[in-house]
């Protein structure tokens, strides 16, 4: 008889023992079914496509801006291959013409094709930065200036007022300021030179700014980048006959060792709403 009860106590704890390890392993399966969860999240694999999506727009953006790029430096390498002569015999007839031209309705044109046409020697750095201002005609009137410009030419000191009368000079109120400006040939930002009269001209307040100012400043940026920055520069007053007012300004300029710099532009000296006398410098609205 204790050996029965002694059995069936040992059978009652083995079923016990075995309850238990049924109800841990029920919570262990459900505990590694809930973790397993994560490793399907697609997430993350959804957001690498769309950057690897974006990535790729970007690289074809800047690959097509690479190529425009090289296109237009083979059009500028082009340009510059052109002969000498061919230059000059162009440039010579291109400023006999300008003087004949008619303002149309276009206040700046190019001349040349764009190109400034300096010869080597003209763009030689051998003597540093330079400036030269030529001589006054037998009327008075500006004739031209030049330089090689470079930081090293450029003022510091506050720009004075301007006291120089150019020939024609008869200014008048407008609606919006003075008919004219006393225009510099060479920008006082370039060289200092302010109350020379061999640096200015009676110019129209169109002409002085936005369009002289626009091509100045194009210059100016570039020459403030670096100190060894050079810009060779001509600005050419030109009259018709005997007139004391220019019938407008070529302005040309190439920077050394590139074309970020390169135009030869004309232009006109006229006024919006202004008829003006060019023989004497005065003017009726129109």
């Amino acid at each position: 008889m204790k050996k029965l009860t002694a059995i069936t106590a040992t059978l009652l704890s083995l079923a016990l023992i075995g309850l238990s390890g049924c109800t841990h392993n029920k919570q262990s399966a459900a505990a590694d079914a809930t973790s397993t969860k994560v490793v399907y999240d697609h997430q993350p694999q959804k957001q690498a496509k769309k950057l690897e999506q974006a990535n790729s727009a970007e690289s074809a953006r800047l690959a097509s801006e690479q190529k425009s790029l090289a296109h237009r430096k083979a059009k500028l390498k082009k340009s510059a291959k052109k002969k000498p002569a061919a230059k000059r015999s162009t440039k010579s007839a291109a400023t006999t013409n300008l003087a004949a031209l008619t303002y149309a309705g276009q206040q700046e044109i190019t001349v040349n094709h764009n190109n400034p046409g300096f010869s080597r020697k003209q763009l030689s750095k051998a003597h540093g930065a330079w400036q030269t201002y030529h001589n006054l005609d037998s009327q008075n009137r500006v004739t031209g200036a030049e330089a090689l410009l470079n930081q090293s030419l450029m003022p510091s000191a506050k720009r004075e007022s301007l006291t120089v009368d150019p020939t024609g000079w008869h200014n008048k109120r407008t609606h919006h300021g003075w008919l004219y400006n006393r225009s510099h040939l060479i920008g006082y930002q370039f060289t200092g030179q302010n109350n020379n009269p061999k640096n200015l001209m009676t110019g129209t307040r169109t002409l002085n700014s936005p369009l002289m100012l626009h091509n100045e400043m194009d210059v100016a940026t570039y020459l403030h980048a670096s100190k060894a920055h050079y810009v060779r520069y001509t600005v050419t007053p030109i009259f018709r006959g005997s007139e004391l007012v220019a019938r407008g300004v070529q302005m040309r300029a190439q920077s050394l060792g590139s074309n970020e710099i390169h135009f030869n532009v004309y232009i006109f000296n006229v006024e919006p709403g202004y008829t003006i006398d060019y023989a004497t410098g005065y003017s009726q609205a129109s």
